[in-house]
């Protein structure tokens, strides 16, 4: 290396240094900043809480889990508007559970008692057939936990014979297609499957090189 002509500098070596140990030694973490981070990957943890009859909540670690034939999961606002508007709208459901989650998007808590304009994430269950559960998913679940809320909330249920459906929307900007936009329906839907699911798909299905991010996608 050289700053003008004729002068040759020796550049530093890394040789025999790893790489976690040079990525160390830069960051230098002191016991407050170790504390911190500790603290925060706690407030971090998703915490999810099933009501029981006598209308306490439980953790979602306890018991056994429990019989679901099929899961519906409403992610994001129109999604969840939509189960408000066109199923949950009768006297059929009852709201069984809850997820509790913090990030720098959304704060909830583990009260049922909330606005329709709350952010939040409720679990209902058909009376008729406790089997059907619904989640309204409108709160933002960060990437780094949304494996955490997979785990959390699939660890409830078994998985025999488990039907699960994810309803979410996106913006039409972000469809691509060879035709223009503008001659595009809307809202339009689109599906993606499973090689599981043998029943008849209700809509045409999602074409390449489109894809599904975030929550739905995990």
């Amino acid at each position: 290396m050289a700053t003008f002509f004729g002068e040759v500098v020796v550049a530093p070596s890394r040789a025999g240094v790893d790489d976690e140990e040079w990525a160390e030694e830069a960051r230098e973490e002191t016991p407050e900043d170790r504390e911190i981070r500790r603290e925060l990957e706690k407030k971090r943890e998703i915490d999810v809480l099933w009501t029981v009859k006598s209308g306490a909540s439980t953790e979602s670690t306890a018991g056994e889990p429990f019989a679901c034939s099929k899961f519906i999961v409403a992610i994001g606002h129109n999604a969840a508007a939509f189960l408000s508007s066109f199923i949950l709208d009768s006297v059929c459901w009852e709201v069984v559970g809850v997820v509790k989650l913090w990030n720098e998007w959304c704060r909830t808590s583990n009260t049922t008692t909330v606005l329709p304009t709350d952010s939040f994430c409720l679990f209902y269950r058909l009376i008729s057939d406790p089997t059907v559960l619904l989640c309204q998913c409108s709160c933002y679940v960060a990437e780094d936990q949304q494996f955490q809320w997979l785990e959390k909330v699939f660890g409830c249920m078994r998985k025999e014979g488990l039907q699960v459906t994810i309803l979410s929307t996106c913006p039409v900007a972000d469809y691509k297609t060879q035709e223009s936009t503008l001659t595009l329906p809307s809202p339009f839907l689109k599906a993606l499957k499973t090689k599981e699911f043998k029943e008849p798909v209700c809509c045409p299905l999602l074409e390449q090189p489109n894809i599904v991010r975030d929550l739905p996608a995990a």
